[in-house]
């Protein structure tokens, strides 16, 4: 079965193509507030990277966040809106999994911590075991230094990775079992999208589209204001 993988939760946009034999074509880039535009060209260039079309697919995923309001609602709603039309299932998968999971052989706790924004993160915490890693804590949106503290009173040797992490490294560097990820885990990747949904595709773990709910863990930075009377 061939997946294609859309990711856009954080500062970075991008697309995958793959199936049982691993990740076929990929594309992605940095460029922040421009999902919208790069997306749909990415997916016609990951296609032809792959040499397929998109009636070849059999399912789509998509990073579920958490992750920053617009660039998810971007990806959220292009995975939707291809399902749909393609009428195949879909695969969602967290955004804090996808960056952990590159880092599944580290052999000890990892932390995920991604930039939300007004000085917090979202988070959470992993264990690794043979092939994958295992979430040990609920995806939260705090202040940097209550994840530090959680990570402190944990005593765990801790691996921490993600774009958080690189903001807040000062917070970090230094403190005992600590030590922070190559900055290039920073991101989640679409190609770790389409490993670890081809896993669940073939466990048959689909989500319908209308089953599809983005991840924000809070409200976005932009509010409608209510009518005064």
């Amino acid at each position: 079965m061939l997946i294609l993988g859309i990711e856009s939760a954080t500062g970075r946009v991008g697309c995958a193509i793959g199936g049982h034999e691993g990740v076929r074509a990929s594309v992605q880039a940095t460029r922040e507030r421009r999902h919208a535009e790069l997306l749909a060209p990415q997916i016609q260039a990951a296609c032809a990277h792959a040499d397929v079309s998109l009636r070849d697919l059999g399912a789509v995923a998509v990073d579920v966040g958490p992750g920053l309001y617009t660039g998810l609602r971007v990806g959220v709603t292009t995975a939707i809106t291809m399902a749909h039309a393609l009428r195949v299932p879909m695969v969602a998968v967290s955004s804090l999994d996808l960056i952990a999971y590159p880092l599944r052989h580290a052999g000890r706790t990892i932390t995920v911590m991604i930039d939300a924004r007004r000085g917090e993160v979202f988070h959470a915490r992993y264990g690794c075991l043979p092939g994958g890693v295992q979430r040990l804590s609920d995806p939260e949106v705090a202040a940097p230094d209550h994840v530090v503290s959680q990570i402190l009173a944990s005593d765990d040797e801790t691996l921490v990775v993600g774009d958080g992490a690189v903001l807040y490294a000062s917070m970090l560097e230094g403190l005992r079992g600590v030590e922070l990820a190559d900055p290039g885990f920073a991101h989640p990747s679409a190609e770790s999208l389409v490993l670890l949904a081809h896993a669940l595709a073939m466990r048959e773990e689909f989500v319908r589209p209308d089953e599809i709910q983005p991840l924000y863990l809070r409200r976005p930075d932009a509010q409608v204001p209510r009518p005064t009377r």
